[in-house]
């Protein structure tokens, strides 16, 4: 984009007045090592997915705890891989290591950083978002931030702090980490198809777009 162009950023009170979005698709919670290589045979037929981790909170200083959950979606199926119960299986590695298949995700530095200390992989061909949206002036730098700038709509983070090594994922907790893996893909998408671009231009000139 135009390096005239300001700096885009939203503020918390403004997304807190717009609508709600939530994953649309189907949530499989993959708990089983053949469940796990079930579902990578499927994400590994998709040119392009999203990606996400969620971990159980620490509020005792000093202690933190492994990732409890890796979250990778198409544009309406997410797999919820609960690697607390099955581990950081091969089979996954393998599939983010896949440099023929392009995974999208937001701050993925810190996620495998938080995944090496499971288990070695080397990940390829990752996308980060948090460099990507700089290239349309967009300044703010979180999910929920980004995806409200580009959409108009707001990603809950209400379940951010909950439990993500319980027995039972609850279904907000299913809905909150398949949005947040779905709209890393969503971003990605709108970015790349230029309607943003041409949606601020839009917005620049006074005019409407079509």
């Amino acid at each position: 984009m135009n390096k005239n162009i300001a700096p885009i950023t939203i503020s918390k009170e403004a997304i807190s007045q717009m609508e709600q979005v939530l994953f649309p698709g189907r949530i499989i919670v993959v708990q089983t090592p053949e469940e796990a290589r079930k579902a990578v045979s499927y994400l590994s037929k998709f040119p392009i997915l999203g990606f996400d981790t969620e971990t159980r909170p620490s509020f005792k200083k000093g202690h933190s705890h492994q990732v409890a959950l890796i979250q990778i979606a198409t544009e309406d199926t997410c797999f919820l891989f609960r690697i607390n119960q099955i581990g950081f299986l091969d089979s996954i590695k393998e599939l983010l290591n896949n440099e023929h298949i392009t995974k999208i995700g937001l701050s993925i530095h810190d996620d495998f950083a938080m995944l090496h200390k499971i288990s070695d992989f080397v990940p390829q061909n990752f996308i980060e978002l948090q460099k990507y949206v700089k290239r349309f002036n967009i300044q703010d730098m979180s999910l929920q931030k980004v995806y409200a700038i580009i959409f108009g709509k707001k990603i809950s983070k209400s379940q951010r702090l909950s439990n993500w090594e319980a027995e039972t994922l609850t279904d907000a907790q299913k809905k909150y980490a398949a949005t947040d893996a779905w709209a890393c893909i969503e971003i990605y998408k709108r970015l790349r198809s230029g309607k943003f671009t041409r949606q601020i231009r839009a917005s620049q000139n006074n005019t409407s777009i079509s």
